[in-house]
């Protein structure tokens, strides 16, 4: 018998969420996606200890002055878990800025080419590499920008229509609208009432945004991202990619290939009746909109300060060993 997440192979690229490479080794994903708050979960794993420890040394050896030396060993560290990941999954791996640069357009550029420098020196191929951004409007230049330089893009923290289409215009590789948040903040809006998978807010958002791009031929890739259950991802099956963490590719591996059918594609967005006409946001008009917007408002900030909270956690970890 097929299990699920077989049968959504078939329709999707599977994308492991995680930092643990005994995760990813398990359910040999395409790519792999890692953020600020699964660095710092990993690092403090004893199997780890020997990268954390080679961003230090690394970190000594560029620099005298404290502080440039806790930015360094953070940038190594996250290269460090990139690297091994690599040798891992046969495609991609996503690796962010650092989240409090997220209003920052130069800062955003300058920090992705030292983070692709980083991984040139190990030896890594740039095109393996995604640099993730938060889909401010700062980020969105900053990736516009760095895909004109040859460097790849994930943008992150996408919670709304708006910050697709900017994402578009800009030319970038690929979005991870997020899937579960979105649910979360609506859930709380109903007393915490759940949501059948057809109905679920997150799942529909990332649907439209999909259907958007391929009605308009896009180039740029779609990702799932933030799932809090199977029926999410399974409700999303066809996506261009779903990046999925460990307990997420535990329960599909369980579930039955039934239960998994074609749920998205070019040719059934075509048929949609809900996606309107292609929009070009400029500032003002994508500002206002996810103004306008409560929950992408919210959520979009949220995730950036809850992003930039772990990384303090990392560099306050690291500042131990220095």
């Amino acid at each position: 018998m097929t299990d699920a997440l077989e049968k959504l192979r078939e329709y999707t690229v599977v994308v492991a969420d995680t930092g643990d490479f005994g995760g990813i080794k398990k359910y040999k994903p395409q790519d792999a996606t890692t953020n600020p708050s699964l660095v710092y979960q990993a690092a403090q794993i004893e199997a780890y200890k020997h990268l954390v420890e080679d961003a230090v040394k690394y970190a000594k050896e560029k620099s005298s002055d404290p502080k440039q030396q806790v930015e360094l060993a953070t940038d190594k560290l996250f290269v460090n878990f990139g690297v091994e990941i690599l040798k891992i999954v046969p495609g991609r791996v996503s690796t962010e800025v650092d989240a409090r640069l997220s209003y920052d357009t130069e800062a955003n550029i300058r920090k992705s080419h030292e983070l692709i420098k980083l991984y040139q020196d190990a030896g890594i191929d740039k095109e393996r590499v995604l640099i993730k951004l938060a889909s401010t409007w700062e980020g969105i230049q900053a990736a516009k920008a760095l895909e004109k330089d040859g460097i790849h893009c994930n943008l992150t923290l996408l919670f709304s229509l708006v910050q697709a289409q900017a994402c578009a215009e800009a030319g970038v590789t690929l979005i991870s609208p997020f899937v579960g948040r979105i649910t979360d903040f609506f859930k709380s809006k109903q007393g915490g009432k759940d949501f059948a998978p057809t109905e679920d807010p997150g799942v529909l958002s990332v649907q439209k945004i999909y259907n958007y791009y391929k009605i308009h031929g896009y180039k740029t890739q779609v990702m799932g991202a933030s799932f809090r259950s199977k029926d999410q991802a399974i409700e999303l099956a066809g996506c261009d990619l779903l990046t999925l963490g460990p307990k997420i590719l535990d329960d599909l591996a369980a579930a039955d290939g039934s239960k998994v059918s074609r749920k998205l594609s070019p040719e059934q967005a075509h048929q949609s009746k809900e996606v309107g006409e292609k929009v070009v946001p400029d500032q003002k008009t994508f500002l206002w909109e996810l103004s306008q917007d409560e929950m992408a408002h919210f959520k979009t900030a949220e995730g950036i300060r809850k992003f930039a909270e772990d990384l303090v956690k990392l560099e306050d970890l690291i500042k131990k060993l220095l």
